[in-house]
């Protein structure tokens, strides 16, 4: 694995962690959550899903020839699909039964995932990594981004939940996750729109989300 960027998601771990473990996050445990659907508690436990399935699945056998993350997206069903369609429902209802534990049982998670995560990223590691809920396979880099994503994005909705300033990661964390969303806002909107979302707003889209 690149040490660069095993580095970066261990950063973006921790740094999770700390806002998933703050007592506000307890406090409003089974309050509306920024995720229209969903609690504080289960947008919380979704968040450290992101690294727990992380050691998961990087521990699990290698799969077959990876694709892209381009084509990771592309494929996605949730990226495709309306808030109450089954491919994102169906996150929001799993999330929600992981919730229904508790925070006590997240602080236990976390506080147990920390030394895996480290282990687990300095072990060497053969071959792609197999996403058995999606049905394919991305390179160990590629796996690892989407999950920075993942991190930095919930990280910001938990913050948001909890009337808290959303932390600031690293640039080794936020720059390649950048480069993933601005790639992806292209290939929805083109390049001429988000150029203008960027420079010319009298001239921008209502809207270049990546999702």
């Amino acid at each position: 694995m690149d040490s660069h960027q095993t580095a970066a998601f261990t950063a973006a771990t921790r740094i999770a962690a700390d806002l998933a473990l703050r007592p506000e996050v307890e406090e409003q445990w089974t309050e509306e959550s920024a995720c229209a659907g969903m609690t504080v508690g289960a947008l919380a436990r979704h968040l450290v899903s992101q690294w727990f399935n992380a050691v998961r699945l990087l521990r699990a056998p290698a799969g077959d020839a990876p694709i892209t993350v381009w084509e990771h997206y592309a494929r996605a069903a949730w990226v495709h699909s309306a808030l109450d369609d089954e491919a994102n429902a169906g996150i929001r209802r799993g999330s929600e039964d992981l919730a229904a534990e508790g925070p006590e049982a997240m602080r236990t998670l976390i506080e147990g995932l920390a030394p895996d995560v480290e282990a687990v990223l300095a072990a060497d590691r053969a071959g792609p990594v197999l996403i058995p809920w999606q049905g394919w396979s991305l390179s160990v880099e590629d796996f690892l981004l989407t999950r920075m994503m993942e991190i930095v994005v919930h990280s910001d909705d938990l913050a948001a939940s909890i009337g808290l300033e959303t932390p600031e990661f690293p640039d080794a964390v936020v720059t390649p996750v950048l480069d993933l969303l601005a790639g992806l806002a292209v290939r929805r909107h083109g390049s001429t729109a988000v150029v203008r979302t960027l420079t010319r707003p009298q001239r921008a889209p209502s809207s270049v989300t990546a999702f």
